[in-house]
């Protein structure tokens, strides 16, 4: 493995390098092509390639979408239900998942490839996505995002988060795109009514129509600044696709964004080193940690990753608002970021404002010519 600090100018290496895993040896993509921001009345799709949505809560988020002034259409199967295993009666007591693979998988690139649709909103995570990459026609997807591309209306917006990491690794090395990692309609934006929080509604609000986007850290692991393109996702996803044909693309010069749930402190050990001793880590610009609820004891966690994360050598920030949990603000994954790791305070420092401490943040550039 190697160490010490990395730059951002090596990611992705020659543009005529070998793929890393993805289907018949596509090439990374060096920089990505950025989304093109939302604009009221704008048509979303909101599609269920994971676990199936409760109808009430997926009505409730898209009515927030709606709020929002967004033009949502719920996806043709994506209230569908149907047993993880062999075909047969649905069983409320076995794991669901919304409609069978080729099912989500149309649903998922009908939404990509219709030219009225400008974002693709994933209703929830859970499980499943990964049982549809292979169901995808990736030259259809691609032919479509570089039409997009051409006509000068950009690529349209993939958003979801948990399980959907999945789809974001895949599209974002196979089409070149980023892509935005965040709250979904039948999760927390369905909660999301007017006495709910704004924070996280916000934060969605400035990822998709455009705005400032900085993420406060709450600790320092290591400390340090970084620069680079952000990548990652949730920790159990990134390793459930190593070795497969949509193993994410290694994090040299980049930002890693890590955040998970319900994975006890042995486990987050255990997928850490997995990617670890896959080489995955080497020359990574830094290292954001999010949320992990429901995960253990919040210092054996800090130890873990102090532990797995420090001999890189780079800046890692931990409790970024991100994730799962009651606070989930929205990333675009593959944008330039700033990683700020704030050292330890100089006690014969004389700080202007010593009540307020500099706990860190993770920026994303604004995209060029401002918010839409």
């Amino acid at each position: 493995m190697n160490s010490g600090g990395a730059r951002a100018e090596v990611a992705g290496g020659p543009s005529d390098a070998p793929a890393v895993g993805m289907p018949g040896g596509l090439p990374h993509v060096r920089q990505a092509h950025r989304y093109r921001r939302l604009r009221p009345g704008d048509r979303v799709a909101v599609v269920a390639p994971s676990g199936p949505a409760e109808p009430a809560r997926l009505e409730a988020g898209c009515a927030v979408l709606r709020d929002l002034g967004l033009d949502a259409a719920v996806g043709k199967h994506a209230l569908d239900r149907v047993n993880l295993g062999v075909p047969g009666p649905v069983r409320d007591d076995w794991h669901r998942l919304a409609g069978s693979d080729a099912d989500r998988a149309a649903d998922l690139q009908d939404a990509w490839c219709d030219p009225r649709v400008r974002a693709v909103i994933c209703a929830r995570g859970g499980y499943g996505a990964t049982r549809v990459l292979d169901l995808l026609d990736w030259s259809a997807l691609r032919a479509a995002t570089e039409e997009s591309i051409a006509s000068g209306a950009g690529p349209k917006i993939l958003h979801g988060s948990s399980d959907i990491t999945a789809l974001h690794t895949a599209f974002g090395a196979s089409l070149g795109v980023t892509t935005s990692f965040g709250p979904m309609p039948a999760g927390l934006i369905a909660d999301s009514g007017p006495d709910a929080p704004r924070e996280s509604l916000d934060a969605l609000r400035a990822a998709l129509f455009g705005g400032p986007v900085t993420l406060p850290g709450a600790r320092a692991l290591s400390p340090g600044r970084a620069e680079g393109p952000l990548t990652g996702g949730t920790l159990s996803l990134l390793t459930a696709l190593l070795g497969t044909p949509y193993a994410p693309p290694p994090a040299a010069g980049r930002i890693v964004f890590l955040e998970d749930v319900t994975e006890a402190p042995y486990r987050v050990d255990r997928m850490l080193v997995q990617l670890l001793l896959a080489g995955w880590f080497d020359g990574a610009a830094g290292v954001a940690l999010g949320t992990w609820t429901d995960c253990g004891d919040r210092a054996e966690l800090d130890s873990v990753f102090a532990a797995r994360l420090g001999p890189l050598g780079v800046p890692v920030l931990a409790g970024l608002p991100a994730g799962h949990g009651p606070r989930q603000h929205s990333l675009e994954l593959g944008a330039p970021a700033v990683l700020h790791a704030p050292g330890p305070a100089d006690p014969a420092a004389k700080d202007p404002h010593p009540a307020v401490p500099d706990t860190g943040a993770l920026t994303l550039e604004a995209p060029s010519g401002g918010a839409r």
